[in-house]
């Protein structure tokens, strides 16, 4: 019994041992700030499309789903603030780190893997070079800047998507939408819309370089650590999403 607990404890110590060093490297000299914009622009511009994609036609079916309930009880001309609400509070900041998940996650985990089991790690501390300091903390910086600004982006396009959706098909007017759609939020909503993206990346960042950092026997275990990384990342984040959900909730009551 104890002994199929120690690998999980194990891994899970691994982790915050690792947490803790590229948190504190953020206050260490020195900070690689060209791999932090290489890294930004991999993980955000490279993100942007199909986030934009994805908030789009979010916003698109939530407006042409929750128009038909509404149309029961006579409030379609309320389609706007029920599309801003679920998509500043909820399927903005999930749906864009679900997708960064897949795609960066992985992909981190993939490179990482890749320079573990070829030695690349090895070489690096036989140099000198800190391996948590020079890969580890410029993508946790890079995913913590910039998948808020995804998510603010996914929000707005999805918006949009409502928008047309409720103008062409619903036969509301821009104003009614819009109006609806701005007063319905309050600050706690885009608290909550900001600070789910921003723990969503430490998340992805973190469990992407713990697992290439961990990646042995060869290609094989590179690709298993790329689907392990995505996995636990996309968990996490709906875990770590009903922890800040509660906490808003209560602090609302």
């Amino acid at each position: 019994m104890f002994d199929l607990l120690k690998a999980p404890v194990f891994a899970v110590q691994e982790f915050f041992v690792l947490t803790g060093a590229a948190f504190r490297n953020i206050f260490r000299s020195p900070h690689y700030g060209d791999d932090i914009a290489l890294q930004m622009d991999a993980i955000g511009v490279g993100s942007l499309p199909i986030s934009a994609l994805i908030g789009f036609f979010s916003g698109a079916v939530m407006a042409l789903q929750m128009s038909r309930a509404l149309a029961n009880y006579g409030q379609v001309n309320q389609t706007g603030s029920i599309v801003s609400i679920t998509l500043v509070r909820e399927l903005g900041p999930v749906l864009t780190a679900v997708m960064v998940a897949g795609r960066n996650a992985s992909g981190i985990a993939s490179e990482l893997g890749s320079m573990k089991v070829t030695e690349q790690i090895d070489a690096m501390r036989a140099l000198g070079t800190d391996p948590v300091q020079k890969l580890v903390t410029p993508r946790l910086l890079a995913t913590s800047f910039m998948l808020p600004l995804l998510t603010i982006i996914a929000d707005f396009v999805g918006m949009v998507g409502g928008w047309l959706i409720a103008v062409l098909y619903l036969n509301l007017s821009s104003r009614q939408f819009w109006s609806t759609a701005w007063r319905v939020l309050e600050w706690n909503d885009v608290a909550q819309g900001l600070a789910k993206p921003l723990a969503f990346a430490v998340v992805i960042a973190l469990i992407g370089c713990f697992y290439g950092l961990r990646a042995s026997g060869g290609t094989q275990g590179v690709g298993r650590a790329t689907t392990q990384a995505m996995v636990a990342a996309t968990v996490l984040i709906f875990v770590l999403d009903l922890m800040i959900t509660k906490v808003f909730v209560w602090g609302a009551s």
